[in-house]
């Protein structure tokens, strides 16, 4: 919880200055316990990421949460992110592109409206994630138009963090073959990241964003994990970024992604 938190502030999604919601509607929102949202507090405290103005008020404190200057490369680099829901995609690529300046291109924020009214348009419900018209019709329209942003940023000379779930591209070589010859010919290089998280990480969080096109999964969560398979890993060079509670800072895993492309070291 604490570390879910502690992505929120260093994304930008929660801003210094901010005022927390109270332990009471913080445990309803996680479906917690006082005493852990209480604990969670504590440990975000000894951070420094909040301060405790009385019992029931918080306020965010990250005065050093503005972006980075905008890093330019001498040659366009592209981050594909790719892991399963609940993983913490959106968040790591928050992150990446504070410190960066890069334009941060999700699926999901590019393409939602326009996939559930398709979906609507079908005779689906435009929160449908599971049938075959939305798997073989709708979902590949969905990564051609996050490749065309992508290869629009880098046509213009910037870098560009991609954020999509990938499970079936990233297990693809062909596909990893194609996109890399794709963004060579504008001279352009590609990182694949993949972001592991554990199942009850993963389950936790997904039930806290409360989106409608989860509900499928949380429905029967065993059943759906057993759908996927979290041991795995691209078919190709790439990075590992953990997001389990346990794990280093996902801030910290960024800075390290980062600092590899920016040597130029093998990652």
């Amino acid at each position: 919880m604490a570390r879910h938190i502690r992505n929120d502030i260093e994304a930008g999604v929660l801003r210094d200055g901010q005022v927390l919601p109270s332990t009471r509607e913080l445990a309803e929102e996680w479906d917690t316990s006082v005493f852990t949202i209480s604990e969670a507090m504590k440990m975000l405290a000894d951070e420094g990421l909040i301060e405790s103005k009385s019992r029931s008020k918080r306020v965010v404190r990250n005065p050093n949460q503005e972006r980075s200057n905008p890093v330019r490369l001498s040659r366009p680099h592209v981050l594909l992110v790719g892991g399963y829901a609940g993983s913490g995609k959106t968040e790591l690529g928050r992150v990446l592109a504070r410190q960066t300046g890069w334009p941060m291109l999700d699926k999901d924020t590019l393409t939602r409206p326009v996939v559930e009214a398709a979906l609507e348009v079908l005779g689906l419900s435009p929160h449908d994630r599971e049938s075959e018209t939305y798997r073989n019709l709708v979902r590949p329209r969905e990564y051609e138009a996050l490749s065309a942003a992508a290869l629009e940023n880098v046509g213009c000379g910037n870098s560009a963090i991609v954020t999509a779930p990938f499970i079936r591209e990233f297990g693809d070589p062909a596909w990893i073959s194609r996109t890399e010859a794709m963004f060579a010919n504008l001279d352009a290089t590609v990182s694949f990241v993949w972001l592991y998280c554990d199942p009850d990480t993963m389950q936790t969080y997904i039930r806290r964003r409360g989106a409608a096109r989860d509900a499928f999964k949380l429905s029967d969560w065993p059943a759906y994990l057993t759908t996927i398979d979290v041991d795995f890993r691209p078919p190709v060079s790439h990075v590992v970024v953990e997001n389990c509670a346990s794990s280093t800072p996902l801030q910290v895993q960024a800075k390290e992604l980062l600092d590899a492309i920016f040597e130029r070291r093998p990652m």
